[in-house]
């Protein structure tokens, strides 16, 4: 019995109490976990679940710049990220208004030149190592300067998703009604639910960057919400299982990560994946419920 409760510490606990590279990148998924899941769930519910990769690509122009000028500099790199992420959104609203294409085409092709410019960036003037080390991230290498980075962001973050809540709520499932209440008290300009959610999706991905990776870090804000709507009918319990189901990726993720010696970033990611595909085939909305509820024929 003791041997199996060692066994069990030893594999859960063990590493998190021995390390303190362990201690931080646990801390650093679970604000993330806290602060970009619930966003993925309103990016889901309007529609706009291709915005959070998008944008995800967007920032890693801005991130190179920030390399190229400072180095490994994690302020640096995180201004430029969310710097070029909200001029990649900016741009593509001033293209769908200024010509036929609409926003999630521009947004496409912008955010693939983007990409394609920040890898491009980084490979001229960095090594191999430090492309992949942005590009993929390492949450077992976050230090004390990005834990803080992320600690703040995901204070920030929750801060101004509870104050912008209700705005959310109404742009979210009746944006004629918010329109039509312009001008009276907090509604008087609706269009700052829309810029200010972006912001807050921005900084939650850069946040993200080092401990996922430019390319992995949109992937703890969508899979948990994706896989929330599966499960639950109403707002505040989506947005509650999604924060959870991240939690649990990040500290599986991890754990797996050290045990496998596998990144750490796609391992936190696929983690998230299997609670998807659990979701998919047990959920209330998923597979096995559907199917068992058709009704049987009598031969």
């Amino acid at each position: 019995m003791m041997a199996w409760y060692q066994t069990l510490w030893d594999f859960s606990v063990g590493p998190f109490a021995e390390f303190a590279f362990m201690r931080r990148a646990l801390v650093a998924t679970l604000a993330l976990a806290i602060s970009a899941a619930p966003l993925g769930v309103f990016l889901t519910l309007r529609r706009m679940s291709l915005l959070g990769d998008a944008l995800s690509h967007a920032v890693l122009p801005g991130v190179a710049v920030g390399f190229m000028l400072f180095g490994l500099s994690l302020p640096a790199m995180a201004l430029g990220g969310v710097l070029a992420g909200l001029a990649v959104a900016a741009i593509a609203g001033v293209v769908s208004r200024a010509t036929r294409l609409k926003e999630d085409a521009s947004l496409a092709a912008i955010y693939l030149v983007a990409l394609a410019l920040g890898v491009t960036l980084i490979s001229r003037q960095g090594s191999q190592l430090d492309l992949l080390h942005i590009l993929f991230g390492s949450a077992l290498g976050v230090d004390a300067q990005g834990l803080l980075l992320v600690a703040g962001v995901a204070s920030v973050s929750v801060i101004a998703l509870a104050a912008l809540y209700r705005g959310l709520v109404l742009e979210t499932f009746d944006p004629v009604f918010l329109a039509a209440s312009a001008g009276r008290g907090w509604s008087r300009r609706g269009w700052i639910w829309q810029q200010s959610f972006l912001m807050l999706v921005v900084i939650n991905l850069v946040a993200g960057f080092q401990t996922l990776g430019t390319l992995m870090a949109v992937g703890l804000m969508m899979l948990p919400a994706v896989s929330s709507r599966l499960w639950h009918d109403s707002l505040s319990a989506q947005l509650l299982n999604a924060s959870a189901q991240a939690a649990l990726a990040g500290v599986a993720g991890l754990l797996l990560s050290y045990h496998l010696d596998t990144p750490s970033g796609p391992t936190i990611i696929g983690c998230a994946g299997v609670l998807y595909g659990l979701s998919l085939l047990l959920s209330p909305g998923g597979w096995l419920p559907t199917v068992l509820k058709r009704p049987h024929r009598v031969g």
